[in-house]
């Protein structure tokens, strides 16, 4: 039996093979399918791939709990690996590790399986999910050319090419990666979500959205990440042009209330209304929300990216207790030396969780000092540059609140490069000309926000 690009699957009768499919396609189509594999792994126990990929499901929670949801599936998908085939065999292989947290050793092995078999999208995609998550970008893309001319038909894998040469900052490579996607299929999210970034990187806002809108509509039965991420980049270009109702609009019909528990839910409104509040925008009681589940997450530092985000939306409350717990599980997890990531929690994430907590009592000095050690290193702690530039704003209101204005003029002119007109920038920019005793400039700075 072959799975839907062709590779050979041992174990599997036409049930398995059927959720082996599902999770192939949902899990780089991000379609809600991909969770079919957990049911149908219970009923192989003897096929090893398809209980390998249920594995890596429960992994991909990003929630502590997630190991031990995934360890009946590994079990079972090790016990059956003796009688797979090489490729599948690597599969299971990469849920243990995954499972372990031998991340380097996962990278390496996803690289591998690829070169031998660049049809298996899981693995590449899996590749290139961890490399992403320790700042590795040009990993990140090496791993994508691996699966050429091999997987040329293959819409999905130009889509995590182009993704892969944007986060090197290859945009005209990126956008012909991401055009080719859309050529074989029209509705590849992450094709679409290639190109948000390229419009946001060139500072071409309305193009953004006009592109963004006009394929919106194929996000809808996608899993909540991948509908709410979207429209938080359409959000981030309504911000810019002061679009303050359809922002909100975006935020409360397709950015939060999907799937409320999720980690990247969770941070993708945390990060948006943020944004929304330090561009003047009046978000009501939305933060209560998102607080209130956030918080039940308790002492969670599975991703030193995602916790960050998770501090400071605790940080909005005047319940402190939340805060001060997630506080400390950060000072443990920096303080763990024998894990691959010791150095980006103990030299970046802890400084800027530090700067964070700093922000949120309003001690601007020590929130930009701290803040200012952590943000050139931190892409070592996860996320996009879309996303990264949450905390660079936080650094730079801790400028503002501090009368910092001849830093905060720098950090501002640097940011108009990619967001010329944006609304919010230049209404601060005529504030800290002003400030600094430049009227002209700030005349200047205002008539670009009116217009």
């Amino acid at each position: 039996m072959t799975d839907l690009y062709g590779l050979p699957v041992t174990g599997a009768d036409e049930a398995a093979l059927q959720g082996i499919d599902d999770f192939v396609h949902g899990f780089i189509s991000f379609q809600t399918k991909a969770a079919n594999v957990l049911k149908a792994a219970e009923a192989a126990p003897d096929c090893a791939l398809i209980n390998a990929y249920a594995a890596i499901l429960y992994m991909l929670l990003e929630a502590p709990i997630a190991p031990q949801l995934a360890a009946p599936f590994l079990q079972a998908a090790e016990a059956a690996a003796p009688n797979a085939t090489p490729r599948e065999q690597a599969t299971v292989h990469a849920a243990r590790l995954f499972h372990d947290g031998k991340i380097p050793e996962l990278i390496a092995l996803c690289e591998e399986t690829i070169r031998r078999y660049p049809r298996d999208m899981v693995m590449l995609k899996l590749g290139q999910y961890h490399t992403f998550n320790i700042g590795d970008f040009p990993a990140m893309l090496r791993i994508a050319t691996r699966a050429f001319p091999g997987a040329e038909d293959i819409a999905y894998a130009h889509g995590m090419l182009a993704f892969g040469y944007e986060e090197c900052h290859l945009l005209e490579e990126a956008e012909a990666a991401a055009r080719r996607s859309m050529r074989l299929r029209n509705d590849d999210p992450w094709a679409h979500h290639a190109l948000a970034h390229i419009y946001l990187t060139r500072g071409d806002v309305t193009g953004g959205i006009v592109f963004l809108e006009s394929v919106a509509d194929t996000w809808q039965d996608l899993n909540s990440f991948m509908r709410s991420h979207n429209w938080w980049h359409l959000a981030l270009f309504y911000i810019s042009q002061g679009r303050h109702e359809d922002v909100l609009q975006a935020y409360d019909e397709h950015v939060w209330g999907l799937a409320k528990d999720y980690s990247q839910d969770q941070v993708g409104a945390v990060s948006l209304l943020a944004r929304l509040d330090f561009a003047g925008i009046d978000v009501g009681d939305r933060w209560a929300d998102v607080v209130a589940h956030v918080a039940q997450r308790g002492a969670d530092t599975v991703s030193p990216f995602l916790t960050l985000q998770y501090l400071y939306g605790l940080g909005r409350t005047e319940d402190r207790a939340a805060m001060d717990v997630l506080m400390q599980a950060i000072l443990d997890r920096a303080a763990d030396n024998t894990r691959h990531d010791h150095r980006a929690w103990a030299e970046v994430a802890l400084p800027a969780a530090q700067g964070i907590v700093a922000h949120a009592n309003r001690d601007w000095s020590e929130a930009t000092r701290l803040l200012g050690i952590a943000l050139p290193r931190l892409a070592e702690c996860g996320g996009s540059h879309a996303q990264r530039d949450l905390f660079d704003q936080i650094h730079l209101d801790a400028l503002m609140e501090n009368g910092d204005v001849a830093r905060a003029q720098q950090v501002l002119e640097m940011r108009r490069t990619y967001d010329p007109d944006g609304v919010p920038l230049n209404r601060m920019l005529a504030e800290v000309y002003t400030r600094n005793g430049l009227p002209e400039l700030a005349a200047q700075a205002q008539a670009r926000t009116a217009r």
